[in-house]
């Protein structure tokens, strides 16, 4: 049970940080006028929270 909480807990880091990685490339982009629809500081943050929520989980468990 352990270990699919914290295989769950990695997942959502890993979202974490790809959609800061994105957030990143988007803020820096070449083109001005070419923006994105993907909210990534949103998605940033709801992985973050899961991630705390099931580390949560983990730990009690």
């Amino acid at each position: 049970m352990q270990v699919r909480l914290w295989s769950g807990v990695a997942a959502c880091v890993a979202v974490a940080v790809a959609s800061g990685l994105a957030d990143w490339r988007r803020t820096r982009r070449a083109d001005p006028d070419r923006v994105g629809f993907m909210p990534w500081p949103t998605v940033q943050f709801a992985a973050l929270f899961a991630a705390v929520i099931v580390a949560a989980f983990a730990l009690t468990a």
